[in-house]
């Protein structure tokens, strides 16, 4: 991120937060009310797992690079990088450990995308969105 160092950059934090909206909805366009309406391989179900990931992968890049501007180090995992921002006082300890499962959930879709629990799918892009968006709204309001 540019600007002084120990900060956020404004400018690009709400560029991004623009992007993780823009895939958020296009999740919600192709989340079926009902679990059972995800099919395996199916292009609902493509959608929604690529435009979660994407957002996922723009909250953890916010969360990494938030970590080396405000002098918090650089993580080793991603889960580390939302438990560092918690302790730093950057967001709340509960929404770091939410996050850091998201960051793994993240993992399984890039590694094991065939394997993956559709109930959990729908779960996670029914409730998951409420925390990328409480994470943006904690970088915006520092």
């Amino acid at each position: 991120m540019t600007g002084a160092p120990g900060s956020i950059d404004r400018e690009l934090l709400a560029e991004r937060a623009a992007a993780v909206e823009r895939h958020l909805r296009r999740v919600a366009e192709h989340l079926p009310p009902d679990p059972a309406g995800l099919e395996p391989l199916s292009s609902a179900t493509d959608t929604v797992v690529l435009h979660l990931w994407q957002a996922v992968q723009v909250v953890i890049d916010l969360a990494v690079s938030s970590c080396v501007r405000l002098g918090l180090g650089s993580p080793p995992t991603y889960g580390d990088a939302f438990r560092r921002l918690a302790d730093g006082g950057v967001i709340p300890g509960s929404l770091a450990e939410r996050l850091a499962r998201a960051a793994g959930f993240r993992n399984l879709i890039v590694h094991a995308y065939a394997r993956l629990d559709l109930r959990r799918l729908h779960a996670i892009a029914s409730s998951g969105p409420a925390d990328l968006r409480a994470f943006l709204v904690a970088l915006r309001d520092r």
